[in-house]
This record gives structure tokens, C-alpha cells and sequence, in this order.
């Protein structure tokens, strides 16, 4: 299903893994895990073949279904039901016997008898590929990852970057591939979803590769484990599942580190008789042996696994502003017939806490983007108070120019900025050397999240748009963010599923979206936050 020889991967002058060679055979069910920038997301894409390696090769046989992390794909214009049925060459069957069927009532002879005949050659062929059997199977899969209908009805270009991935999973999960791919398959998903996703990957006939920071989906579906360790020059391949991986892993690193200090102790003693010996002529060649041995015996130690950085995290100390920053009044959002949200209210204070919650498609990223100014309303206005400065985090990153280098992403998100300053506020974030010369573009979706933190940090906002902040992020590094949150002194709107994160945030008001209902916080709310 997957051979891979002899694997070398360069990002500019970083050598990411090399002389790297596993298969994945049919049954093989793997989870990639390593520290964000460790060169997991590089590695999904050689291996699906949207990236070249340096050297090596990768084989791929059957069928092999990939799921990015940018949901960004398909014809906008394409249905969303279209672009899932596709995976099996349905979708566009569908329409054609749709549109056959219309011709049919033609009063032209001539138009009803082809349209006849174009709609049994293709009720043919739907019926050779599974016909409505599977078309049942892909509406299974979409509704178990909330897609409803009136989504799967909608143009690719009018859903959410939420919805738009859900879509490319369901498209993936409904293509019976015999490899699957899967680059942090649960963002965006409620817990229902996530529980669903679980058990559909234990009961997969085929072989994947899985990306995941969600423990229980790696504990619960993967036989085997690859990890890319932080010197991220070799990957660690384990035949064995999940906590059988941890415990080999640590015992492995209390190995290393015992040897280690036994090899250096021994070392030091005879270096240390080394020196005696070399104070007398006599003893000079002897001297030499000792400073050989002991050299020898620390050329032959293991390595002890390099520490995994993380970046330290703190939102910036918010410039001064009005007691409202930021006001909004009467807000709607229509996409075509679809209502998205009606009548919004929100008063943003000085150093307010409000987390926004609905369920998936209910508007939440949407309004965020109105209140930001990416987007503008239908209905309603914002209303800016003074000294209003908005640090807007974008769960697709949309916020970062993906053609500019990373440092050139940071310098222009302070005007004030110097070079120095971004570099050293980058180095914080893991951006260190040519890191910061890389294009945006080839980051992975940690790397992004990272920068796209950096820019908000050297911002000097006060009122913090954050719109699934934690997505992406390995547990450290989430760590880091909901201690930033919980110490941040601006005004914070939060969407997120992570309750960890709204608990961080300690939200004094709750918005219900679509109605636009406004309430104090209170516990009861927080048993809606994963399923929202």
C-alpha cells in the first residue's frame, strides 16, 4: 500500500528526516505523533504525493485518500453533496440523471427521447457503482459529522472553513480508499462526531496514517506508532499500539539516561588518570590509551532524546481604550436563502470575557469575521470606541499572507515593529534562524497557529478575537495558550469546542448563536461546549 525507501526531507537548509524507509501494509494502522514543526504534516505530503522528497522514494499501491489540513479544495460553484458523492464518481452522476429527468418533460420529441436515453445510460452506471446504497452510506457518514442536509445543498464557496473540511472527511471516509491519510482528522468536529470518527477508524478494513493531538483517537484506533522526536533527523518506528508505545518510550528514555551517566562517570575517570599519567614521561603512552577509551566510550552511547521546546506565550499588555472598545448592533448574515444568523447585539467592554457558542454552521466563525472587519454584515453595524485595536486569531489563518516569509508576516503586524524585536518575539515562538525566512505557505498547522499567535502578540490588542485558538496545537503548547488566556487583561471573544479553553478564559457572558440570545455565564453552559 505504502513503500517508503531511503527517505530524506529538507525545508531550506533544515534536514526535517533522512534515510528514513517503512511500509504501511493493509491493516497497518499508524499514528504519527511529534511536537508541532517536527515534520509530520511534511511527511503526510510526500506520502500522498503532493510534495517531492529530496531523495528516496515512496510507492504507493490502490487507492489512497488524504486529508489535509486546508479544506480548501474542490470548485467553489460544486455542490457539497457533489463533492462527497465524487469520491466514488456518483456525484456528477446524480446530476446528470437530474438534469435528464427535467428534459424528459420537453415537449420536443426530440429532446425527451435523448434525454431518455442519456438517463438510462446513466442510471446504468449509478447502479454499477453502488447506485442508491452508497449514496445512503455518504449521507450516513455526513450526518454522523453533523453535515446536514441543508449543508450537503449548499455551494462549496458558501460554507464555513469548519464545514468545508468536515466535507473533505466525509469525501475521504465515503471513498472505501485502501490507504487513508489523515492530518488532524477531529478539528472542527463536536463530541459526537469525535466518538463517531473513533469508532469508524477501529472498524476500518484498510490501513491509514493518522495525525492527531487527541489522545483517546490515538489510544483508540492506532496498532502501530511512528514518532519524529525533537533532533526530528530519524523516526522512531514502534509495532505496537498506543500504550504499549508510551510505556516502551519511557523505559527507553530511563535506559538511555542511566547509561549515560554510568558511561560519563567512567569516562571522567580516566580522563582524570589520563592527566595524572601525563605529567610523567613514563606513563605518556598509557595516558593516551586512557584519553582513547574514554573517548571511545562516549562516541558509543545512545543519544538521549533531545528536550522538546515550547513556546512561551503571553497575549500582549493591551493599549489603553474607552470602557467599550468595540459595539455591534442588529447583525444578520445571509448566505443566498440561507439564514445564518438575525439581529445580533454585542457590547464588548474594557477587559470583558464572552465565549460564543451554537452549533456547528450556526454563524460563530462568520461573526467573528463581521466584528474583525473581514466580512461585512447584511444587517446592522459596528460601532469602534476609542482607541479600539483588534487582534484577530483565524481558525483557517487566514490572517497570515501565505506568499510573504514568516518574518515579513510579523513586521506587518505592528507597524512600529523592528526587526530585532519581531525576530526576538519570534524565537519565543520556535522561529529560529532561517525560520524566519521560510514562506508562510510550507508551514504546517501548529507552525501557523504559532505565528498567527506572534503577530496578535506584538499587536498590542485589546480586544482578542479567537476563533479555535487551541486547534493544532500539541498538548505543551496548548498548555501555553489557556495560561496566556487566563493571564490576558483585554476584552477576549471566544469560539472554541476545547472546555478547557473557555475554563481558562473564565467568561463572564455567553452569546447563543443563531438567535442571538445574550446571558451571564454560568456551569450549565459548559456541558455545550464540546457539543456546540
Amino acid at each position: 500500500m505504502l513503500a517508503v525507501t531511503d527517505l530524506t526531507i529538507r525545508v531550506g537548509a533544515r534536514t526535517l528526516m533522512e534515510d528514513v524507509s517503512f511500509r504501511v501494509a493493509g491493516g497497518d494502522k499508524i499514528g504519527l505523533v511529534g511536537r508541532n514543526g517536527a515534520g509530520k504534516t511534511t511527511l503526510t505530503k510526500v506520502l500522498a504525493g503532493d510534495l517531492l522528497p529530496n531523495e528516496g522514494q515512496v510507492q504507493r499501491s490502490g487507492e489512497l485518500g488524504y486529508l489535509p489540513q486546508d479544506p480548501r479544495s474542490g470548485d467553489p460553484e460544486e455542490l457539497a453533496r457533489t463533492r462527497i458523492l465524487d469520491a466514488r464518481g456518483l456525484g456528477s452522476l446524480v446530476l446528470g440523471m437530474q438534469e435528464a429527468s427535467l428534459e424528459m418533460a420537453s415537449d420536443d420529441p426530440d429532446v425527451s427521447e435523448r434525454a431518455m436515453r442519456r438517463y438510462g445510460n446513466l442510471t446504468d452506471r449509478f447502479t454499477a457503482l453502488g447506485g442508491y446504497a452508497a449514496e445512503a452510506e455518504a449521507a450516513s457518514i455526513a450526518s454522523n459529522l453533523s453535515l446536514p442536509d441543508r449543508i450537503l445543498d449548499q455551494p462549496l464557496k458558501t460554507l464555513s472553513g469548519g464545514q468545508r473540511r468536515r466535507i473533505e472527511l466525509a469525501r475521504i471516509l465515503f471513498s472505501d480508499a485502501e490507504t487513508l491519510i489523515l492530518d488532524e482528522p477531529t478539528n472542527h468536529l463536536d463530541a459526537d462526531s469525535v466518538v463517531w470518527l473513533r469508532e469508524f477508524l477501529k472498524g476500518y478494513n484498510g490501513g491509514f496514517i493518522v495525525i492527531s493531538h487527541d489522545i483517546e483517537l490515538v489510544g483508540e484506533t492506532v496498532n502501530r506508532v511512528f514518532y519524529l522526536d525533537a533532533n526530528r533527523q530519524v523516526i522512531d518506528v514502534y509495532n505496537m499500539g498506543w500504550k504499549n508505545y508510551l510505556k516502551q518510550r519511557e523505559a527507553d528514555e530511563e535506559r538511555r539516561k542511566k547509561e549515560r551517566v554510568n558511561v560519563e562517570k567512567k569516562a571522567s575517570q580516566l580522563q582524570l588518570q589520563a592527566a595524572r599519567f601525563g605529567a610523567k614521561a613514563s606513563k605518556a603512552a598509557a595516558a593516551h590509551q586512557m584519553v582513547a577509551r574514554a573517548e571511545k566510550m562516549l562516541s558509543g552511547l545512545e543519544e538521549v532524546r533531545a528536550v522538546d521546546r515550547v513556546a512561551k506565550l503571553r497575549f500582549p499588555t493591551p493599549v489603553p481604550c474607552g470602557r467599550t472598545p468595540l459595539m455591534a448592533s442588529n447583525l444578520s448574515k445571509s448566505y443566498g436563502s440561507l439564514e445564518i444568523f438575525t439581529a445580533v447585539d454585542l457590547a464588548i467592554d474594557r477587559g470583558s470575557k464572552v465565549v460564543v457558542l451554537g452549533l456547528n454552521g450556526a454563524g460563530k466563525t462568520t461573526l467573528l469575521r463581521i466584528l474583525g472587519g473581514v466580512d461585512k454584515p447584511d444587517t446592522g453595524q459596528l460601532e469602534p470606541g476609542h482607541g479600539l485595536r483588534i487582534g484577530y486569531y483565524a481558525q483557517e489563518h487566514e490572517t497570515i499572507d501565505v506568499k510573504r516569509s514568516v518574518l515579513e508576516n510579523m513586521m506587518s503586524a505592528s507597524p512600529n515593529l523592528t526587526e530585532t524585536e519581531a525576530r526576538r518575539v519570534l524565537g519565543s515562538f520556535l522561529f529560529t534562524g532561517d525560520d524566519s525566512h521560510k514562506p508562510a505557505g510550507v508551514l504546517s498547522g501548529g507552525e501557523k497557529t504559532r505565528l498567527a499567535l506572534a503577530m496578535i502578540v506584538v499587536s498590542g490588542a485589546n480586544v482578542l478575537l479567537l476563533d479555535e485558538p487551541t486547534n493544532n496545537l500539541d498538548p505543551a503548547s496548548r498548555d501555553e495558550i489557556l495560561d496566556a488566556l487566563a493571564h490576558y487583561e483585554g476584552a477576549v471573544v471566544l469560539v472554541s469546542h476545547d472546555e478547557g479553553a473557555v475554563e481558562a478564559l473564565n467568561p463572564e457572558r455567553v452569546l447563543i448563536l443563531p438567535d442571538g440570545v445574550e446571558d451571564h455565564w454560568n456551569k450549565d453552559y459548559a456541558d455545550l461546549i464540546s457539543l456546540a
